[in-house]
Parts: structure tokens; sequence; C-alpha cells
């Protein structure tokens, strides 16, 4: 019989978050101490144990992770982050018990299967990366860097999370503007129109305000967001990281943090970085040209595109040279259609059905949907897609409960921040590659053991699926099955094929935007700087072609920097992987069930059972290379 999911409450949420939680800390501590009691027990017996705790830790973080990021009670997120501290707490203390390693280092791993013995082999790494086996004095320290550094990250996030910055502005300078975004901000008592930092305004505004001074004052405040409160967190933040890596043996913390990754260690990033950059410099400063040519036309002195003018101006050539209108193109994406679209193809794609459930959630907002295949429920999904105040600020998808074969359903959750009306293409590419992730959960939530379930790959192999299915969400046909205008006309091919041409123009400077992203996120780990704005701007025009603005302090609000910490090269990195992926399916049949069951059953499904590397050979009949990369990032249309 299929385990039910979990029954989320109607109201008195505080109350039932402080139990589900606590009980399940509960849980872990009566699991633990039970391992602890001299019985006699296997390996087999000892890790199954283990695993119970893991689970019961895991529900536990899943479930204040999300609600301390989308719960539109600040009494509920501020009450779901103290408890994510007692969850490090409990997971700190449990890494850190020598006890329980020599229990499981003492069990024999003769006669293992090849995922149980990687279970065994991965839970005696993590024991030694948190230091188990240093001294107690050492181990104290790291005890009180991993709780400090709990709170930070929160303290980081949420600072980036509720500094919502506004500009206002006359009428006028909304020109350019899609008649809707007008509509939506009409004018005050005063007169001024509000445009806040949220994405719904801010990705519209820089795209499309013709009102220079205004897009720039706009993108000024966007990438101030968590100045000055960040400065001081981020710094205490670095220097900690660094701290616990060289007290485990150590040279950095990007060191520490790659040596579970695919790339494995931390010179690796920096020769990644300068591989691509150097791949994508001839394309890049080809776009750099255009956009040049294009801005003088306005300004005949310019010599630079800067933050607030790339997306104007890469707007304007696809729309003058590549005959593409986001605006026109909006028109095709309304976002109704758009999820229902997306539940379509990515049931055809994968053999899934979704069935709409009426239950209990934290928000009216939200939809929720059971996922079924082959007759049977494999999981359940929830949409939370549109922006409130307190909410998490970008797109991801969070866990909720990770699955376990014949004892939890696995549940996902996306969080995204887009218009109720009309759609940007690129947030429909966004909400594809989102999609990605939640697939991901659902497909690879059929496991033994804990840490495998889900998106448990290598951090650096977890973007290339959801990299993958943005293809998806540029095919002509696919899109003819739910854009449509006002007037029920589906996107016509040709336009498709235009916003496919001018989606090329444009990518060798993305490509060294992300490296420079990649160089800010290794270099501040690496290095430490004292002045992080100074190193950032060098690290920006060392790596990228678009100038930074004065005055503006982007690490404040690069919420990546708590997560991904050293790691941000992982989108590059992965869009290698993804690139040559794609290079598998047929780009005139994307539906072809054959190649799409195949990627389903060896990539998604494994969840973190296997090392990535071994799921994309056993896909690809090969190793991954750089080719399929190096092709797409030179073609020119």
């Amino acid at each position: 019989m299929s385990p039910e999911p979990l029954v989320l409450p109607s109201d008195a949420w505080p109350d039932w978050l402080t139990a589900h939680v606590l009980g399940r800390l509960q849980t872990v501590g009566e699991t633990l101490r039970r391992l602890r009691d001299g019985a006699t027990r296997d390996t087999l017996e000892v890790l199954s144990v283990w695993n119970d705790a893991d689970i019961a830790l895991r529900g536990a973080d899943s479930a204040a992770g999300l609600f301390a990021e989308v719960h539109p009670d600040p009494e509920v997120r501020e009450l779901a982050e103290k408890l994510l501290q007692d969850i490090d707490r409990v997971r700190t203390d449990r890494n850190l018990d020598r006890a329980l390693f020599d229990i499981v280092a003492a069990t024999d791993p003769a006669g293992l299967d090849a995922i149980t013995l990687r279970m065994r082999e991965q839970v005696l790494r993590d024991f030694r990366r948190s230091g188990v086996d240093r001294d107690d004095r050492v181990r104290d320290r790291l005890r009180e860097i991993s709780e400090r550094l709990t709170v930070l990250e929160q303290e980081f996030g949420r600072t980036i999370r509720d500094d919502v910055r506004t500009v206002r502005l006359m009428p006028a300078e909304l020109g350019g503007l899609p008649d809707d975004f007008v509509a939506a901000h009409p004018p005050a008592a005063d007169g001024l129109v509000t445009v806040t930092t949220d994405y719904p305004d801010y990705l519209p505004f820089r795209t499309f305000a013709r009102d220079a001074d205004a897009r720039r004052r706009l993108t000024v405040e966007f990438d101030s967001r968590g100045w000055p409160a960040n400065d001081g967190v981020l710094h205490e933040m670095l220097d900690l990281r660094d701290e616990k890596a060289r007290l485990l043996g150590f040279d950095s913390w990007p060191d520490y943090d790659a040596a579970v990754k695919m790339i494995g260690s931390g010179p690796a990033i920096a020769e990644f970085i300068d591989r691509i950059s150097a791949a994508a410099d001839t394309a890049g400063r080809r776009d750099l040209d255009v956009l040049l040519e294009r801005r003088r036309t306005d300004e005949p002195a310019a010599t630079t595109v800067d933050r607030s003018e790339i997306g104007y101006y890469t707007e304007l050539i696809r729309r003058e040279q590549y005959d593409v209108d986001a605006r026109e193109v909006r028109r095709y994406f309304d976002f109704p259609r758009v999820r229902a679209g997306l539940l379509e193809v990515t049931g055809r794609l994968f053999g899934l059905e979704y069935r709409q459930v009426d239950v209990p959630s934290w928000h009216a907002d939200v939809t929720a949907y059971d996922v079924f295949a082959e007759g049977e429920r494999r999981g359940r999904i929830y949409l939370d897609l549109h922006p409130r105040e307190g909410k998490y600020k970008h797109a991801a998808q969070f866990d909720l409960v990770g699955g376990i074969t014949g004892r939890l359903l696995p549940e996902g959750v996306l969080v995204c921040n887009f218009s109720r009306g009309l759609m940007e293409h690129q947030h429909v590419v966004t909400l594809f590659h989102e999609f990605g992730h939640l697939i991901h959960h659902v497909l690879g939530g059929r496991q033994d053991w804990a840490r495998f379930s889900g998106v448990a790959t290598e951090w650096d192999f977890v973007e290339a699926p959801s990299q993958l299915l943005e293809e998806w969400a540029w095919d002509a046909k696919i899109l003819g099955t739910f854009a449509v205008d006002e007037t029920g006309t589906p996107i016509p091919a040709d336009l498709v094929a235009r916003m496919r041409a001018a989606k090329d123009f444009g990518k060798g400077i993305n490509v060294l935007t992300q490296i420079a992203y990649t160089a800010v996120s290794y270099l501040l780990h690496r290095d430490r700087p004292a002045d992080h704005t100074a190193a950032v701007s060098d690290a920006m025009s060392r790596y990228g072609l678009i100038a930074d603005l004065p005055e503006t302090h982007f690490q404040s609000s690069f919420g990546h920097l708590a997560g991904y910490t050293s790691a941000y090269y992982t989108y590059m990195w992965s869009l290698v992987i993804a690139k040559d992926l794609f290079s598998a399916f047929d780009p005139e049949d994307l539906f072809d069930s054959a190649v799409a069951h195949r990627y389903r059953d060896r990539i998604l499904v494994p969840g973190g059972s296997r090392d990535a590397a071994d799921s994309v050979t056993d896909f690809l009949g090969r190793p991954f290379t750089f080719d399929a990369f190096a092709t797409w990032l030179n073609a020119v249309r």
C-alpha cells in the first residue's frame, strides 16, 4: 500500500510546526540512543537504525527550512528559523559523536550491495568531514562554528528577503513598459509611481523602460539590497568557513567544499573558471561590439554597457535585428495557461499524471497536485508561484518530505515569484528550469536510504537536469500546445524560430557574466579580502564584460553565497553536462518516449544512489565531454 502524504494544518501553524519538528528530533535522539545500547547488530542493522534517524532529521529540516522562507506569518518564519538552529545542533552533535562513529566504523563492509556500501562509506566520510576524529578542543570549536554559521546564513538570507527597495517615478518614466505593467502601477496621490526591486517589477523594468536614469536608479537599488547589514555578516561567514576548513586539514574552504563534488578540488574551480572564460571570450566580445554599436546610436560617446543597460539594449537588438519584441511575445504566455502547459508537457515527457488536490496549505496562492505514474501515486507537489511580503525572493525547489520506498511519499514545493498575468518568456524558461528540480525530487524519491532520496547527487550536478528541461520551453511544437494569445491563436512557429535566433545573441556575455559570479563566489572564499566591494568589482571586470555601477554592493544580495558558498561554478559546470545530455535527444521530436524514459530512469530515478558521472555515462553510453557545450557556445545563427 502506498504511503500517505503529509497532512498540513488549516490553522494553528506554530503548534503544528513545533510538534512536527520537535517530534522528529525526539525520534532522532531515541533512535541514536538505541544504536548506542550495546546490542549486537550486523552491518545492515546498524545502517538501518542510522537511516531511521536520518529520515526523522531530514523530515524536521525540510519542513522548517521551507516554512522559514514561504510562510506568510512572520512569527511562523521566525519560529522555523529557531527550529532550524535546533536541527543543526542535533545534526552537529550526531556527527561529532565519537561513540556513534566507532559503531559505524566497526561494521563489516563485506558482502554489501553497491548502494548499501556507498551508504556506509558516505556516513563515515561525513563523520570525518565534521571532525569526529579530532581532539576535544577542536571538536568543541567546530561545534561552535557550525552553530554560528547557521545563524549567520539565516540572517544573510533574511536580510535579502526583507530588503525590498523602491523607486518613485513620474508616470512618463514608465515609457516603453507593456500596457499591463503600466496599468498595474497607477500613480499615487502625489502623482508618482512606485516600482520595487521584486522580480515582477525589476525584470520588466530593466528590459523595457526607455528612461536610462530610471533604469539606473532601480538597478542601483536592486544591486544594493542587503547593504550595509550583510557586509559584516558575510565577513564573519567567510572567516568561520575558512577556520573550519583549516581545522579539518584543508588549505581553504573551497578545497574542503569541493572535495565531495564532481570537480574534486578548489584549484580545479580556478581552472574551470579560466577554461570557460577563454572559451566564451570570442562570443562575448562579439556580443559586446553589437551592444556598444547600438548604444552609441543613443549616446555616441559611450564606451561601456553597464548593468542597468544590458537588459534594455539586448532587448532592443533582439527587437530590431531579429524581429522579436518581448512585449509582443508576452501575449502568448498567460500564467494560468503556462502552468497548465508545463504540467501537460512534463507529464507526457516522463509518463506522469498530475491530479490537483484540495488540501490545506500555507497560502491561498498555493496549488497542490498528486503525481501518478502507471496509475500509482508517486508523490505530491505544491506550486507557490507568486510574490508576497516576506516570501523567498528568487526561484527554487524546496523539499517538504524526502521519499522512502514504502514509507514516505516524496513531496516537493516549487517557490517562484511570477506575475499573475502575462509572463516574459524568460520567466517561462525559469519555470521549466525549476520544475526540473521538482521532477527530480519526485522521481528520485524511491530510495531505501534517506541520504540518496531525490535531488541528492553531487551538488555540482543538481542544475543539469533543470537546465536540460529548459530546452522544452524553446521548442515551437511544444510551445504551440499552450502558448496562445487572447484570441486562442497559438504562438507562430516562425516567431519561435526568431526567438531562438535572438536567444543566441548575448549568450557569450551571459556565460562570462556567470563566470564572473563564479569568480566572486570562489575568490571571496579563497582570499577573504578586507574590502568585498572592491574585490567583487575587480572580479566582475576581469571575467565579465558588463560594467558595474558605482556605489553598488552586489555581494550583499548574492544569496548563493549562503547556500552554494564557493561553488557557484555549479551552474556552468552543470550546463556543460546539460548540453551533452541534450545531444541524445532528437530536436525534431522532443517527446520521443524511448529517449525521454531512458533519461528519466537513468538520470532522475537513481537520485543520489550512484555518482552523477556514472548516471551520465549510463545514459549517454560514454563519459560526458565539453564538445556539445563548445558547439553551442560558438554557433552563430
